[in-house]
């Protein structure tokens, strides 16, 4: 997960959030421009055939389920 703001807003979404995957600070905006992330939330899937899908706005877990199964199947 990368993040562009304020440090310590993100370390207490992280910790509020349980996220104990690693995380990026992407202070240079580098991951956004390279996904072509506008905002936040936003997830970029990255599949094995590398077509990158883009979903703006925040996912439930029944949409982060639905998107990683479509991801393996690929």
């Amino acid at each position: 997960m990368a993040w562009n703001g304020r440090d310590s807003d993100y370390e207490e979404f992280v910790d509020r959030h349980g996220l104990t995957f690693p995380q990026l600070a992407d202070t240079a905006g580098e991951v956004y421009d390279r996904f072509g992330i506008p905002f936040q939330p936003a997830l970029a899937i990255v599949p094995i055939d590398g077509d990158v899908e883009l979903l703006l706005g925040s996912a439930g877990s029944p949409m982060l389920d639905m998107i990683i199964s479509q991801a393996l199947r690929s």
